[in-house]
């Protein structure tokens, strides 16, 4: 038997159940009715995640193509540096009196070190008698023979003078005996060496008086004038070799070292402290010299320092060696590698930076310094 409609075969096939066979339903429970409950996804979730992964994968694409093509960073690394001075003293002794200690600030021309040398000492007072003596003689020069001396001279010539004329009285007396026969020819001969003699020494006193008038030549002048010089230049030289057994700052610095103490000898040359001129620094880089031929005097860059919580500092180029120090070996072929001089640089602070201190370290990426 045919049925047009469908919903008229159900509803036969339902009559025609037998009524063992029509049991009523058993509800189902809670947790079976979720678990047959379909659950559709939200539409919202379906459209975002396409979205989120094109994100994704975009910025990832990104990433590896800004990593391919980006500059390899080339780190140089600095030291910070200042003017250093070691003291040293030029003449020996023991240490004296030491008024500075490590890490004090000091003024130019502050008292270091003072050093104790009795036998120097003894040499300048030494000197300075031997000054006195030269100033006394020349002064007495200066002021000529003494009147004293004078008439003593004269006295002397008028003396041999009175001689002259009593052996050429008695010469006259002799040769007329002689030539009358009454006197022997020696005692003329006597008569006349007397007479010579008496002649010489007149000649002799007539110079000492004539000497005594005219005072000191001109050259026993410049001789007491030199032996002053002389004395007064020893003195100085001791003096100097006084003035340096105190050793004096020669600019306003920090103690940095102190290797003497008091007592301790001293030898010439041998460093006694160290100083540190905090208003000289700058920071020193060794540069391969492909890195230096686009650096030139004047160039200014900014650096960091780690000491100083990764602080940015201006520097300014003012000193590029003129000749390389020594070689930095780097590959730069795989068929021909050859070395690179190195080249020392120093830049110095644009601005003051009173933190700043020796062997701090600074960097900077040399292609990003512009």
């Amino acid at each position: 038997m045919g049925f047009r409609d469908p919903s008229q075969a159900r509803r036969i096939s339902i009559d025609m159940r037998t009524p063992e066979t029509l049991t009523p339903a058993t509800p189902a429970s809670p947790k079976e009715a979720r678990q047959e409950t379909p659950k559709d996804p939200p539409p919202e979730f379906a459209r975002i995640s396409p979205i989120v992964v094109g994100i994704v994968a975009a910025a990832v694409a990104g990433l590896s193509i800004w990593y391919l093509v980006r500059h390899e960073p080339l780190l140089v690394q600095g030291e910070v540096d200042a003017t250093r001075f070691d003291m040293a003293a030029r003449v020996d002794g023991r240490a004296g009196d030491i008024p500075v200690v490590r890490g004090e600030n000091v003024a130019a021309g502050a008292v270091l070190v003072r050093i104790d040398n009795p036998e120097t000492i003894a040499k300048h007072e030494q000197a300075l008698a031997a000054k006195v003596v030269a100033e006394a003689q020349f002064a007495n020069i200066n002021v000529g023979t003494r009147p004293e001396i004078i008439a003593a001279r004269k006295a002397a010539l008028e003396r041999a003078q009175a001689s002259v004329v009593l052996a050429q009285k008695t010469y006259e007396r002799v040769r007329q005996l002689a030539e009358e026969g009454n006197a022997p020819q020696a005692r003329l001969d006597q008569a006349t060496d007397s007479l010579h003699e008496s002649e010489r020494a007149t000649d002799q006193a007539k110079s000492a008086y004539e000497q005594a008038v005219n005072g000191y030549t001109k050259e026993e002048h410049q001789i007491a004038e030199a032996n002053v010089q002389k004395a007064i230049a020893d003195v100085k030289e001791v003096q100097s070799i006084i003035d340096q057994m105190v050793v004096y700052a020669p600019v306003a610095a920090q103690v940095y070292k102190r290797d003497i103490e008091p007592g301790e000898f001293i030898s010439p040359g041998v460093p006694l402290l160290t100083l540190i001129d905090l208003n000289d620094v700058w920071i020193h880089f060794d540069l391969r010299e492909d890195l230096v031929k686009t650096l030139k005097i004047g160039d200014r860059f900014g650096v960091r320092i780690p000491a100083l919580a990764d602080r940015r500092i201006i520097v300014e180029v003012k000193l590029i060696a003129t000749k390389g120090e020594y070689a930095s070996w780097r590959a730069t072929r795989a068929t021909g590698d050859f070395d690179l001089r190195t080249f020392a640089i120093r830049a110095y602070p644009v601005e003051t930076v009173p933190e700043l201190r020796p062997g701090m370290s600074a960097h900077l990426d040399w292609r990003m310094r512009e």
